[in-house]
């Protein structure tokens, strides 16, 4: 199982979720960490190295190694503010 590592967006944004809210993502990220490229997770155009995984309403966006599996961004799925925060973390 690889090392989870996460931002502090990303913890920030699982904080601020009720808790029917946040088992699906919890449930999703540690099932990334067993396997990070699951047959729904879609490398995202324009940034090699990065994924996302559709979770319900939300998406997750991370990257990985050989060791471990770094959750950049969470965000709600139809809201553009996720690929706005993927463009301000990489410039």
């Amino acid at each position: 199982m690889l090392k989870l590592e996460i931002t502090n967006n990303a913890f920030k944004f699982i904080q601020s979720l009720s808790p029917k809210q946040f088992k699906p993502i919890h449930m999703a990220i540690y099932d990334l960490m067993k396997n990070p490229e699951p047959n729904d997770s879609i490398p995202l155009k324009g940034y090699p190295d990065f994924f996302r995984k559709d979770i319900g309403e939300y998406r997750i966006i991370y990257r990985f190694d050989s060791e471990s599996i770094y959750i950049e961004l969470i965000g709600k799925r139809n809201d553009d503010e996720v690929y706005k925060q993927m463009r301000r973390l990489l410039s």
